[in-house]
C-alpha cells in the first residue's frame, strides 16, 4: 500500500500562545470592564434605597410557680419545643396579623405598597401586550400585603426559641416601625386568643357546675336513703355497726376461752398438789390468797419459837408441845383454805365455760347479721364512689372556675413570649452597596470577557500545535524478493540486528529501505526462512481485529528482546478504538516496563495472591489508549501456588475487554493451555528467524496449537519520541 501515515489529527494547546491572547487584547479587556462597571456604578447610584430593621421575639413561658394553674407545666412545654416555635413563626406572618399592621399603620396610602400607582410606561406596555399581570386586577388590600409579604421575613433562629421579624423599605421609619408593630400586633394578638379561650371556659365550666352541684346531692341523697333503709348503722373507723360488734364479740370470745382454759389448768395443778400431798407454797394461786399469807407467816413464827426453846427444853416439856399443838393446827387450816382456794378456781372455769357458751352464740346471730350487711355494703359503697367521683369533679370544676374568673376580673393573661430587642430607625441603607457591587461588576467583566478571549483563541486554531511525535512518515512499497530470505547472505541481513542495543532500540534505528517486508494489506510475509512466514506489526493487528479474537497469546522465544512485538500490536489494536490490554507474564515484566516507564506496581502476581483487587492492578499505558496488567510484586512461587486461578481471571478479562494480549515469554504449549479459550490467536515473535524460533513454532504446533502465527517487529516505525494518545489535547 503506497501512500502517507499520518499522526497531524493529535494536537496539544499551546498555553504559553493562548495566555498571550491575554496581553494582546488586553485593550479591550480593560475598556469592556470600565463600561462595565461604569454602568454598574449608574445603576448603584440612581437605584432606589432600601432600609432594614428587625424585631426579636423570645418564645417563652410567662406563668410562674404561683401562678400556674395545679402547677401544670405540660401546655408549657409544648409550647417551646421546636414544632411550636415554628408555628408561632407561622403566626407571627398570619394574613390576619399583617392586616391589623397594614390597617394600623395606613400603608394602603403609600404608593410603596400599591404597585398600581407607580406603573411605568414600560410596565403599563407590557401589560397591554400580555407579558405582565395587571396589578390592577387585584384589590387594593391584596395588593398592599403582596407587596407587604414582599419586603417581610419572618424566621426562627437556628437551636433557639428567638423569632426574628424584618422588614425593608423605602421610609427607614417604616422600616422600624412595620417589626415593632408585628410584634405588638402579634402580643395582643396572643392575649386576645387567651382571653377568649378563658371566656369560653367560664361559659362552658358555669352551666356544668350547676348540673353537678344537683347530681351531687342526688347521689348523696341516694346513700344516706339506702343506709337507713338497710339499718347500716356506722360506728367507729368508719365501719358498719355490726360489722364492728362482730370484731368486739370475737376478740372477748377469745379472751374468756383463755381465761377458761387457765382457770382450769389452775384447778388441775392445786388437785393434784393436794391430793399427792405436795407443797402447795409453789402454786401462784395459793400464795395469792392473804389468808394462807397470814397462816404461813404464823407457822414460821412459831417454828422459830420451837427452835429457841428446843435449845433449853426437852421435847416433852408441856410448852413445846403446846407450841407443836399449834403448827399442826395451822397446817390443817393452810390445807382447808387451799382447798377453798381450788373450788374457786372450779367454779372460776365453769364460770367462764358459761360465759364462752353465750358468746358463741351471739357470735352466731351477729355472723349472719353481717352476712347481711356486708351485701347490702356492697351496693351501699357503689353509692358512695358514684357520690364521692361527683363531689370530687365538682370540686375540680370549682377551682377551675374560681380560678378563670379571677384571671378575667383582674385581667391576669401572660403572652407566652415577650419582646427583647424592638426595632430602631436605620441610618443607612442595605441596598445598595455601591462599593461591592461596582468591585463585583469590575470583576466579573473582566473575567468574562477573559474568558471569551480564550475562548476565541481555541477556537481559532491558533493556539493549537502538533502533539509531540507527530510527522508524516512516508511507506515504502517493497517489491517481491527474487529469492527466499533464508538464502539471503548474513551481510544482507540488517545491521541492527547483530548490533549490541537493546532490540527495541535497534529496530527504532533501523532503515525501512533494508528489510525485506511488505506493508500491504493482504498480510504478506516480511521474512521467511525454513517455510515459515512471518508477518509485521500491522498485519498481526488486522488479523487480530478481522478474526474477532478474544485472546493473543504471544511466545517469544528468544526471551525478553522480542516482548516489545506483543506491546506493538496492542497498541496498534487499542489506536483502532478497541478496549486492549496487555497482560505481561515474562519474569522480567519486559512487556509492561516500557508501558509504564519502568515502574513497579501491583500486577497479575499480587492478584494471584489475593493481595490486590482488579482496580489495583490494571493501569493505563503511558504512550497509548491500551491498558496493562503487569507482572506484579508478590512473591513468584506463592503466586503460582494460586495458578488454576489464570482461567478464571482471563474469562473476566475477556468479558471486560475486546482484546486480552498475553505475553508470556519463551513458553511452551503445556504452559499456555491454561491461558486458552474461546477465540485464542496463539502469536510467536521473532528478532531474527531462526532454528530456536523454528523449533518453538514447531512445539506449539504439535501441541494442538495449529494456526500459529509468526509475528516480527522488524519493519515497523518505531518513534523516537512517545506518542501521545488521541485524548492528548
Amino acid at each position: 500500500m503506497s501512500g502517507v501515515q499520518s499522526t497531524t489529527g493529535d494536537v496539544d494547546v499551546d498555553l504559553g500562545q493562548l495566555f498571550a491572547s491575554l496581553l494582546r487584547n488586553w485593550v479591550r479587556l480593560v475598556v469592556v470592564a470600565v463600561v462595565v462597571t461604569a454602568l454598574a456604578f449608574v445603576f448603584a447610584s440612581m437605584a432606589t434605597r432600601y432600609y432594614k430593621a428587625e424585631t426579636r421575639l423570645l418564645i417563652e413561658t410567662r406563668e410562674s410557680v404561683f401562678t400556674r394553674p395545679d402547677g401544670n407545666t405540660e401546655t408549657d412545654r409544648s409550647n417551646l419545643d421546636e414544632e411550636g416555635v415554628t408555628s408561632q413563626v407561622e403566626l407571627v406572618g398570619s394574613t390576619d396579623i399583617l392586616k391589623q399592621v397594614a390597617k394600623k399603620l395606613d400603608l394602603a396610602s403609600r404608593p410603596e405598597f400599591d404597585p398600581a400607582a407607580k406603573m411605568s410606561t414600560l410596565s403599563r406596555l407590557l401589560v397591554l401586550v400580555g407579558l405582565k399581570s395587571d396589578p390592577n386586577e387585584l384589590p387594593p388590600e391584596e395588593r398592599v400585603l403582596k407587596a407587604f409579604r414582599e419586603n417581610l421575613n419572618v424566621y426562627r433562629v437556628e437551636k433557639s426559641r428567638v423569632i426574628v421579624i424584618q422588614f425593608s423599605s423605602q421610609d427607614p421609619k417604616l422600616a422600624a416601625d412595620v417589626p415593632n408593630a408585628i410584634a405588638d400586633v402579634y402580643m395582643e394578638f396572643q392575649r386576645g386568643a387567651k382571653l377568649e379561650s378563658n371566656t369560653e371556659a367560664t361559659d362552658w365550666l358555669k352551666p356544668e357546675i350547676a348540673d353537678l352541684t344537683k347530681r351531687v346531692k342526688d347521689a348523696e341523697s341516694k346513700v344516706a336513703a339506702f343506709r337507713a333503709e338497710s339499718d347500716l348503722l356506722v360506728g367507729q373507723n368508719n365501719s358498719v355497726l355490726s360489722t364492728q360488734q362482730l370484731s368486739e364479740l370475737s376478740s372477748e370470745l377469745s379472751r374468756v376461752r383463755a381465761n377458761r382454759s387457765a382457770a382450769e389448768a389452775n384447778a388441775q395443778g392445786v388437785r393434784q398438789a393436794l391430793k399427792q400431798g405436795g407443797s402447795i407454797d409453789a402454786m401462784p394461786e395459793v400464795l395469792s390468797s392473804g389468808l394462807i399469807q397470814r397462816l404461813r407467816e404464823r407457822q414460821v413464827q412459831l417454828r422459830n419459837d420451837i427452835a429457841e426453846l428446843s435449845t433449853t427444853l426437852l421435847p416433852n416439856h408441856p410448852r413445846i408441845k403446846a407450841l407443836n399443838s399449834q403448827l399442826a393446827d395451822l397446817n390443817a387450816q393452810i390445807r382447808s383454805q387451799a382447798e377453798k382456794v381450788l373450788t374457786g378456781l372450779v367454779n372460776e372455769a365453769s364460770t367462764a365455760s358459761l360465759r364462752e357458751q353465750q358468746l358463741v352464740a351471739d357470735l352466731n346471730t351477729l355472723k349472719v347479721e353481717s352476712a347481711r350487711a356486708s351485701e347490702q355494703e356492697v351496693e351501699l359503697r357503689a353509692l358512695e364512689r358514684e357520690a364521692a367521683a361527683q363531689r370530687a369533679l365538682l370540686e375540680s370544676y370549682l377551682t377551675r372556675y374560681r380560678e378563670a374568673t379571677s384571671r378575667q376580673d383582674r385581667n391576669y393573661l401572660p403572652v407566652d413570649a415577650r419582646v427583647f430587642s424592638r426595632a430602631n430607625v436605620p441610618s443607612e441603607p442595605y441596598f445598595p452597596k455601591v462599593v461591592p457591587i461596582v468591585g463585583a461588576a469590575f470583576v466579573g467583566s473582566l473575567l468574562l470577557m477573559a474568558i471569551v478571549t480564550l475562548l476565541q483563541e481555541l477556537f481559532s486554531g491558533r493556539a493549537m500545535r502538533p502533539a509531540a511525535g507527530s510527522r508524516v512518515v512516508p511507506v515504502a512499497q517493497v517489491a517481491m524478493p527474487a529469492r527466499r530470505a533464508a538464502s539471503l547472505p548474513d551481510e544482507a541481513l540488517p545491521q541492527a540486528w547483530h548490533s549490541e542495543e537493546e532490540p527495541v532500540e535497534a529496530l527504532a534505528h533501523h532503515d525501512l529501505g533494508e528489510v525485506p517486508a511488505y506493508a500491504n494489506d493482504q498480510a504478506e510475509p516480511v521474512a521467511a526462512t525454513a517455510g515459515h512466514v512471518g508477518i509485521g506489526i500491522e498485519s498481526a493487528a488486522e488479523k487480530l481485529i478481522t478474526s474477532g479474537a478474544a485472546r493473543a497469546i504471544f511466545v517469544s522465544p528468544e526471551g525478553d528482546e522480542a516482548a516489545a512485538t506483543a506491546v506493538l500490536v496492542a497498541r496498534e489494536v487499542a489506536d483502532v478504538g478497541l478496549r486492549v490490554l496487555l497482560l505481561d507474564l515474562t519474569a522480567s515484566g519486559a512487556a509492561s516496563r516500557p508501558m509504564l516507564d519502568g515502574g513497579r506496581y501491583p500486577g497479575i502476581t499480587n492478584l494471584l495472591a489475593a493481595e490486590a483487587q482488579f482496580t489495583d492492578v490494571i493501569r493505563a499505558d503511558h504512550y497509548s489508549d491500551c491498558d496493562v496488567m503487569p507482572i506484579g510484586t508478590a512473591d513468584p512461587a506463592r503466586a503460582m501456588r494460586a495458578a488454576d486461578r489464570l482461567p478464571i481471571i482471563m474469562q473476566s478479562l475477556t468479558t471486560a475487554y475486546d482484546l486480552v494480549v498475553v505475553e508470556c515469554g519463551p513458553a511452551d504449549a503445556d504452559e499456555i493451555h491454561r491461558l486458552v479459550g474461546d477465540g485464542t490467536e496463539v502469536l510467536v515473535s521473532f528478532l531474527e528467524h531462526d532454528e530456536q524460533v523454528a523449533d518453538a513454532a514447531a512445539g506449539l504446533r504439535a501441541g494442538g496449537y495449529e494456526d500459529v502465527i509468526l509475528v516480527t517487529p522488524i519493519g515497523h516505525d518505531l518513534p523516537t519520541t512517545p506518542q501521545p494518545t488521541r485524548s492528548a489535547a
